[in-house]
């Protein structure tokens, strides 16, 4: 087995480890857990076993039905971490467009995360809206993006950075032919 596959399955573990220990945490079935998450119960039932890794759009829904930051359910608990840039466990879009890799969250459940994002050329990536109360700060590391807030358009080149509410309808779009690349800072609120 290549270390991708190796990789992959890890997370896949690591993930349903995390959503399985958060779930029982807060007293609810898969059932309860489904119907928040809008995942079906089959899904969750194997992304908890370690039997499905889950893409983009299904580790989002989750989060968002629980109220977390994405991270909580990406990231190891460990007192010291160095993130190094492709090292990280990368997390696809459905579309394979959008590949995040978070970096750190502030705490267990915490109310910040950090994640670095390769968009591929030409592509889009829709995440829709988050849950109530996220504010993104984005910055483009390399590279160019289109991001679509609601119905306005913001064209970034490299270093330039927007902050806005995540908890509206937003897309990510590359226009060009090589890879842009970005750094995602995502607060939550306590609410």
């Amino acid at each position: 087995m290549d270390s991708t596959h190796n990789e992959a399955e890890k997370l896949a573990k690591q993930v349903g480890e995390m959503l399985r220990r958060i779930r029982r945490e807060r007293g609810m079935s898969l059932q309860e857990l489904a119907t928040i998450t809008d995942v079906s119960k089959l899904t969750l039932g194997k992304i908890e076993r370690g039997e499905a890794n889950p893409s983009l759009s299904v580790i989002w829904k989750i989060a968002n039905g629980l109220r977390l930051p994405i991270s909580a359910l990406l990231n190891e608990n460990q007192e010291v971490i160095v993130s190094r840039k492709n090292k990280g466990k990368k997390v696809l879009s459905t579309n394979e467009a959008c590949a995040l890799e978070p970096i750190f969250d502030a705490t267990n459940y915490g109310s910040l995360e950090i994640h670095r994002a390769f968009l591929k050329p030409n592509s889009e990536y829709s995440p829709g809206a988050h849950q109530f109360g996220v504010i993104e700060y984005v910055t483009v590391m390399k590279g160019e993006l289109k991001i679509k807030i609601e119905d306005d358009y913001y064209h970034l080149d490299e270093y330039d950075s927007i902050k806005f509410n995540g908890d509206r309808e937003h897309a990510y779009i590359n226009p060009t032919r090589f890879e842009t690349v970005l750094h995602f800072v995502m607060t939550y609120s306590k609410s």
